[in-house]
This record gives structure tokens, C-alpha cells and sequence, in this order.
């Protein structure tokens, strides 16, 4: 039964599925986001690199998450290893339009497994079934194919793009608009 009234995100569950368990941080996950986030993949598909991004910021950031009654920040554990591969954030949070941005950020040891797609299934499920959200949306960088072929599998249909919108190393780059409503989760059958 969907959930009809907005909740937030002051709770922070724990989601559990077949390969990915979904959890609050704690300071202890800031050495493996550290090793996710320098890794060039990441790097290449997410964010230019910072050298303000010491495993000390990093400690107080993940540490810190739990207190933050408007946004969802779970750390994304592989269910096999115990290992924490990565993150999933639901943010931006507009009550008004029972709306959110979702992003991820999986690690080389998370990769190529399903992790990330079930990872995006659980929160995404959890923000229209627990949440009571209408609509989430995402950014993503339109070279980055392995990511959006995982949001078109959980249901994220593409809306269009703001061409040259961000500046690279020199190189303009595309990012590409998606969203998933509620009604069109619901008729995925999750």
C-alpha cells in the first residue's frame, strides 16, 4: 500500500535485496567512498576531481548524513562481501511538488554485477512507496551509456537535453534530463 502523505527523509532505512543492501552511513564509510570517488570512472562520469576531498571532509560529510532530514543518503553495500561500494542520494527535496533529484555513485568493486541497478530500484521504490514522492528526476552526462541503460531498466524515461551545459577539461559536454513518475513506477509492477 503506496503511502499518501509525505513523510521526508528524517527516517533513514535500511532497504535489503537479492545482491545490494542499501544503509545510513557512518563516519567508518568514508576510507571506501574515498576509494570510489577518486577512481576516474567516477571522475569521468560524475564530478572533476577536488583536492578538498580528504578522508577527514569525507569522515564529517558521511558522518553527518543521518542528520539531514532533507535529503536520503544510503550507502550501497554489497550483500556478498559486507564491502560499501558506493552511494544512492534522493535530494532537492520540493514537498510542495512531492518531488526529488536522485543520484549515484558506484565504485569499480560494485561495478558490472547489478548492484547499481538493484541499488536504483530500492531507493527509487522507496521513494514512491514510503515517501509518498510523485516524481523523481536525474541529471546524467549524455557519454555516460552504462548509467543510462540502468535508469532505463528501473523505468527513468528520458525528457530531453541541455546541450553543452557543462565545460571539462576543455570540452563541452551534454547532460541528458530523466525522470520516472509514480503512476509509471506503479505500472512496472516494481
Amino acid at each position: 500500500m503506496r503511502n499518501t502523505t509525505i513523510a521526508g527523509f528524517a527516517h533513514k532505512p535500511v532497504l535489503t535485496g537479492e545482491k545490494a543492501l542499501l544503509r545510513p552511513f557512518t563516519e567508518a564509510d568514508a576510507t571506501a567512498m574515498a576509494d570510489a570517488i577518486e577512481d576516474p570512472e567516477v571522475i569521468r562520469y560524475t564530478f572533476e576531481p577536488s583536492t578538498e576531498l580528504t578522508v577527514e571532509r569525507l569522515r564529517a560529510w558521511y558522518g553527518s548524513r543521518s542528520e539531514q532530514a532533507d535529503r536520503l543518503d544510503l550507502a550501497v553495500t554489497d550483500r556478498a562481501t559486507g564491502v560499501v561500494v558506493g552511494e544512492v542520494v534522493l535530494y532537492d527535496w520540493n514537498p510542495a511538488n512531492r518531488s526529488c533529484t536522485f543520484r549515484t555513485l558506484i565504485g569499480p568493486r560494485g561495478r558490472g554485477r547489478g548492484l547499481g541497478t538493484e541499488a536504483t530500484r530500492l531507493i527509487v521504490g522507496y521513494g514512491f512507496e514510503q515517501v509518498g514522492l510523485h516524481r523523481i528526476q536525474l541529471d546524467v552526462y549524455s557519454h555516460n551509456h552504462r548509467a543510462r541503460r540502468v535508469y532505463e531498466k528501473v523505468g527513468f524515461v528520458e525528457e530531453g537535453t541541455r546541450r553543452q551545459s557543462q565545460l571539462r577539461d576543455g570540452a563541452w559536454l551534454d547532460e541528458v534530463v530523466m525522470s520516472i513518475l509514480s503512476h509509471e513506477w506503479d505500472a512496472r509492477g516494481r
